[in-house]
């Protein structure tokens, strides 16, 4: 111990004090660093979580867009093939993951593949100079389910729902959305649901302000409405006494949208082309195929093999099933217009309407035979449509065309609302309540469904992009586009939103009864077919209305690559008069673009009498056709003229000048009105009434009045890439003469074309169009 305190005095105090500092300072670094070590371990357990939530986010946003089709327009999930008449090729083809909610199963997609396009209707487009355009396939997917009748009702009618999913537990009650209240089924009779597919509640019925609403195929409680889900927010609310003493509060006046699909048999699920599938034809069956193709222009002979009644997928955003409609919407009549049309996808169209319409809400459906040819569309299409109390046939006792057979459906039509569908068509579930409530919110509004695609080859049913929209490009052809990511980002739109749509594709939509007419219906002088959508959409556009296409309505077609119709008189003649007709009362002066896209040698065809038309635009007050483009189709390029501006000659290294009545040239000046001209639409050099114009037989030149009819006063200007791409090409004359300066800048005259003399090449200011 002595010894101890002898070595702890003087320096050896020292030494020890630094020792037991430095065991103590070494225990905090170890404690220090364990907590560190924690921290570390916290961190990137941190970092993995939120690494790993980026991840989800990114592949959620990933199939978000997919599923909108930013990358693919059209797309196809990889369904079943089934061989006409020997059912599936595979029993075990999981209906259920594909028959859901078309694109929903992303790795199931196929690459693309492009079909033409329509003009309106979607059989062709018109035959004429501007460039095709094609809408592209799409991907399809959804699952069917089963409900049970109720104890004691006869059965005589299946009902198939496509919506929620529906556990084997409670097929004699069905759970609304919430999963919380119990809902009494009254339906009459079952649906046989194929191995591997999903099981659903039935859709429910409203009640009318007269009490609850019955049919002869169901009978149905009210649904509850979530508000939380909903977009619509009402007022009031009243309790209602439902299931094993369940209640739920429900919103006066408001359901949602039902998703009926009604079949008189139990639907075989094996049957070919069934669920929307694709079907093939035995390799010994191609010549029966191509033997009866052009009774159509698609597989008809497939299409003669397919139930006329067959389920199809359910290809609606998941949303759409939840959002709700008002119980007392307007009733529509749904109007067929027909010549020749294959039986059987003119019986599939009128099926899918009955099956899948709220029967309170469809009036009637009116089948208008625009005097067909085929024998089994008389007697034995009568005998058919009988035992549907709802189809009444009108007959034409001659071809009148599809407006006029429009015009005679809608006369006699008893619905509030006219609802135009082509024949060869498939309704999908819960089409119709959405079309309707837009119009119920507003009178003016022209609802539109999303036009899918049926195959014209196999029959499958494939899904189209949500955010599609019908436009033209010129010389009034129509199109589909895409609405531009900006559009969608900066109206932060869903995919179940409306879609304001500048061009209606004219084969299906529907509008208030009372307001078609208040916009003169169609133009009456228009013939048979083509050019009726463009005057429709201008005419709704104009006159202070909208054209909607609506994302939660979804309505196959067939697209066929060929107009099957006989016209009575020249095809590409009708349609390019009625183009006129249209052109001459709505385009006002962009009716230039028209005829200058190709189209100057209808400048002075007969259209008939516009007198009626004109009047009825300034009775309704429509805006101008300037209007439409900068409010509605903001984005259509239309400039008045193609080119502005100076006119510079390269050789002289001058400008043209018009002065008191004489053209000469001077040094280049802006400022001065005189040296501006014109190359219009029309292939003049105008400026202002004035267009330069040869002077008789000779080489000189004077100033005309300008005249669109004249063939002399045109020039051709930028017309080609070719080596006279600069020259002024007089048009009239039968070989090439250019508009040339002289060397002295005091003559104009015409030569033969030189594609070297620069005295001969042009340059306006400003060109707006080539």
């Amino acid at each position: 111990m002595m010894k101890v305190r002898r070595y702890l005095r003087g320096s050896g105090r020292v030494l020890a004090f630094v020792f037991i500092a430095s065991v103590i300072w070494l225990l905090f670094d170890m404690a220090a660093l364990r907590l560190s070590i924690n921290d570390v371990n916290s961190q990137l357990l941190k970092e993995q979580v939120i690494r790993e939530r980026e991840i989800f986010k990114q592949q959620s946003r990933v199939t978000q867009l997919m599923k909108r089709g930013f990358k693919h327009p059209v797309q196809r999930v990889d369904l079943a093939v089934t061989h006409a008449g020997k059912g599936p090729l595979s029993s075990d083809n999981k209906l259920a993951q594909v028959y859901r909610q078309g694109g929903k199963k992303q790795d199931q997609m196929l690459g693309d593949k492009k079909i033409n396009s329509l003009h309106h209707q979607g059989d062709n487009l018109l035959k004429t100079d501007p460039p095709k355009y094609v809408v592209s396939e799409h991907k399809e997917g959804a699952a069917i389910q089963e409900v049970t009748p109720k104890q004691g009702v006869p059965a005589k009618k299946k009902a198939v729902n496509l919506d929620q999913n529906l556990t084997k537990s409670e097929t004699s009650r069905v759970i609304d959305g919430s999963n919380k209240v119990m809902l009494p089924v009254v339906v009459s009779n079952i649906t046989q649901v194929p191995p591997g597919v999903q099981k659903d509640k039935h859709a429910l019925l409203p009640t009318s302000k007269k009490g609850p609403i019955e049919t002869g195929d169901v009978q149905i409680a009210l649904d509850k409405t979530d508000s939380k889900r909903n977009k619509k927010v009402m007022t009031g609310a009243k309790v209602s006494q439902l299931d094993n003493n369940s209640t739920a509060v429900r919103k006066p006046g408001v359901h949602k949208v039902l998703s009926l699909d009604m079949t008189q048999a139990p639907r075989d699920a094996n049957a070919v082309g069934q669920f929307g599938q694709a079907a093939l034809v035995a390799s010994n069956e191609d010549a029966e195929v191509r033997k009866r193709w052009d009774e159509g222009h698609f597989n008809v002979y497939l299409s003669d093999q397919i139930p006329v009644d067959r389920a199809i997928p359910d290809t609606r955003p998941e949303m759409c099933a939840q959002n709700v409609v008002h119980d007392d919407l307007p009733s529509t009549s749904v109007i067929f217009c027909f010549v020749d049309e294959v039986w059987s996808t003119l019986l599939r169209s009128v099926h899918s309407v009955l099956n899948r319409s709220p029967p309170h809400l469809l009036k009637e459906i009116i089948l208008v035979d625009d005097f067909s040819t085929k024998d089994n569309l008389k007697e034995q299409l009568d005998a058919y449509m009988s035992q549907f109390p709802k189809v009444r046939i009108i007959r034409l006792k001659e071809r009148q065309g599809l407006i006029r057979a429009r015009l005679a459906g809608a006369a006699v039509a008893k619905g509030e609302v006219l609802t135009f569908l082509d024949s060869h068509v498939e309704c999908n579930v819960g089409w119709l309540e959405p079309l309707l409530e837009r119009i119920y919110l507003d009178r003016k509004k022209v609802p539109c469904p999303v036009i899918e695609v049926v195959s014209d080859k196999d029959m499958s049913y494939m899904l189209v992009d949500n955010f599609q929209r019908g436009i033209f490009k010129w010389p009034l052809v129509f199109g589909w586009s895409a609405l531009p990511d900006e559009y969608i980002k900066k109206n932060n739109m869903t995919v179940s939103d409306p879609i304001r749509c500048p061009v209606m594709a004219g084969g299906l939509f529907s509008i208030d009864k009372k307001y078609f007419y208040e916009l003169g219906s169609y133009d009456p002088g228009l013939d048979v077919w083509g050019g009726e959508n463009m005057e429709i959409s201008f005419k709704i556009w104009m006159c202070g209305g909208e054209i909607e296409i609506i994302p939660c309505s979804r309505v196959g077609h067939i697209f066929r690559g060929q107009n099957p119709y006989k016209f009575p008189k020249d095809r590409q003649k009708t349609v390019e008069r009625n183009l006129v007709r249209v052109a001459e009362v709505w385009l006002d002066e962009y009716k230039d673009l028209f005829y200058g896209h190709g189209y100057h040698h209808l400048l002075d065809i007969n259209i008939g009498n516009l007198t009626e038309q004109i009047e009825l635009r300034k009775r309704l007050k429509c805006k101008s056709f300037k209007w439409y483009l900068e409010n509605v189709y903001p984005d259509m390029d239309a400039p008045l003229v193609k080119a502005e501006g100076l006119v510079f000659n390269r050789g002289l290294r001058k400008c043209l000048s018009l002065q008191k009545g004489f053209l000469l040239f001077e040094i280049c000046d802006l400022s001065k009105q005189s040296q501006h001209f014109n190359y219009t639409w029309m292939r003049h050099v105008r400026q202002q009434d004035l267009c330069v114009a040869p002077q008789g037989k000779g080489n000189g030149f004077a100033l005309q009045l300008c005249d669109n009819t004249k063939p002399e006063l045109r020039w051709f200007h930028k017309s080609s890439n070719s080596a006279l791409a600069e020259h002024l090409i007089a048009e009239f004359v039968s070989h090439h003469m250019c508009l040339e300066a002289g060397p002295q800048g005091d003559t104009l005259r015409l030569n033969p074309c030189e594609s070297r003399n620069t005295f001969q090449k042009w340059q306006f200011t400003h060109y707006h169009a080539q």
